[in-house]
């Protein structure tokens, strides 16, 4: 049985210029108003990655405002593992990865708490996102995300997956990938340097090798997009834009549909608290729209 129903999707995080879920200034209930209203228009599902305060406020406003928007919520897992092999962080002490491992608890405890409380809203929970990768400073061993997916499959109604690069579910995952209930992957073919040109079918070749791997089990894609905007870190800056945007999204839009995959696509709006100080910086400029809501090209 098909556990994805199918639908137009997209990542949602609200923050906006001097909010960040690090410094733990989050949007507020009008904000996210004017932000569920816009993606009500074109969309039917969004993604959120953490049940912070962000998240509780996102499930609020659509149960008040009567939004017809479903959720698909997850856990931004912090580091259990000492990872000094990663460029920009990750090197934790035995005390770190302790205090993380209780953080990591608690989101659990408070994931089962917003799936269970607005269950008629919360379609899907994820175990986590990106949190087995080499490169990651929050690295997890894949064990723990399996007890993770366990314990949300025993606390919750709701189909259980966990969300990653396509690569890792052929090695890293395979244990994973029998326990949840559908597989999440991410597509990223600008971050391996491929021309627009051969963007699409890399994504599709992705999707494949992972649905060739489990047959039996529902693939989605929970993370699929193009930067606008690169200062050339790990991005060339010169295939980061708005025309790339729209062909890379439009061909993904059009396979999505008539091959009734739901692709949550990478991202709603803009992120100014993510990556360097460099307001160029790659990590910010993924949206549909800027940070001050205007529209890109894909949304004119």
């Amino acid at each position: 049985m098909n556990k994805i129903p199918y639908g137009r999707a997209i990542c949602y995080s609200g923050f906006r210029h001097g909010q960040s879920p690090i410094l733990e200034v989050f949007p507020t209930y009008d904000e996210v108003k004017e932000d569920l209203l816009l993606l009500e228009k074109d969309f039917d599902y969004i993604r959120m990655y953490h049940p912070n305060q962000h998240a509780k406020t996102v499930l609020d406003v659509i149960r008040k405002e009567n939004i017809q928007l479903q959720v698909m919520l997850g856990m931004d897992l912090l580091g259990e593992l000492n990872n000094p092999n990663c460029a920009w962080g990750g090197d934790y002490t035995i005390e770190e990865c302790a205090e993380n491992i209780r953080k990591n608890q608690e989101a659990l405890f408070q994931l089962i708490n917003l799936a269970n409380e607005y269950e008629d809203i919360v379609w899907s929970v994820s175990a986590g996102n990106e949190s087995v990768p080499d490169w990651n400073e929050n690295l997890v061993d894949p064990q723990r995300v399996l007890y993770f997916v366990r314990q949300l499959k025993a606390y919750v109604n709701q189909p259980v997956t966990y969300c990653d690069n396509f690569y890792y579910w052929g090695n890293k995952l395979t244990e994973v990938a029998e326990e949840v209930d559908f597989i999440s992957i991410h597509t990223y073919p600008v971050w391996t340097g491929k021309r627009i040109a051969e963007a699409f079918d890399t994504s599709i070749e992705e999707y494949n090798s992972v649905k060739n791997l489990y047959p039996d089990k529902d693939v989605m894609i929970t993370e699929a997009g193009w930067p606008t905007t690169s200062n050339g870190s790990g991005i060339n800056r010169y295939v980061a834009n708005e025309q790339h945007q729209l062909m890379y999204v439009n061909q993904m839009r059009k396979w999505s549909i008539k091959n009734k995959v739901k692709v949550y696509f990478f991202e709603a709006f803009d992120e100014p608290w993510k990556g360097s100080s460099d307001e160029h910086e790659p990590e910010k400029h993924w949206g549909f729209y800027t940070v001050h809501r205007q529209p890109k090209q894909i949304k004119r």
